[in-house]
């Protein structure tokens, strides 16, 4: 009995021996996978960095761009503007000659467009 109870003492003195190295050793695994994780974090964070300033670099570039685009646009609207006011003072002016139905007026216009399409013939030519 003594053999069995001196096996017991030493599996129990063995285990109380190298439970705690297996623990250090199971503690250095996991440290080490933590410090592997935590590098892949910070590559994964880096890149993610990366992404935003780029992302951020092109919003800002698409903002820019609508800007002017927009500037560009304005100016067209204000420009079509002046031009409908232009061309509604010629539309009355027309409006009038032909109301008027002056014979000698409607030969001046007709005569006018004449040589105005002769001049543009032979300018273009």
């Amino acid at each position: 009995m003594k053999s069995m109870n001196s096996r017991r003492e030493f599996r129990s003195n063995r285990a109380a021996l190298f439970d705690g190295i297996e623990d250090g050793i199971r503690a250095t695994s996991s440290y080490s996978s933590r410090e592997i994780y935590e590098h892949d974090n910070d590559r994964a964070l880096d890149g993610l960095q990366d992404r935003v300033s780029l992302l951020k670099r092109l919003t800002g570039d698409i903002h820019e761009e609508v800007e002017s685009h927009n500037r560009v646009l304005d100016r067209m609207g204000n420009d079509m503007d002046a031009s409908r006011g232009i061309l509604s003072g010629t539309m009355t002016r027309f409006k009038m000659v032909f109301e008027t139905k002056s014979s000698r007026r409607m030969f001046t216009l007709v005569a006018s467009f004449v040589i105005i399409l002769l001049i543009i013939y032979y300018l273009t030519r």
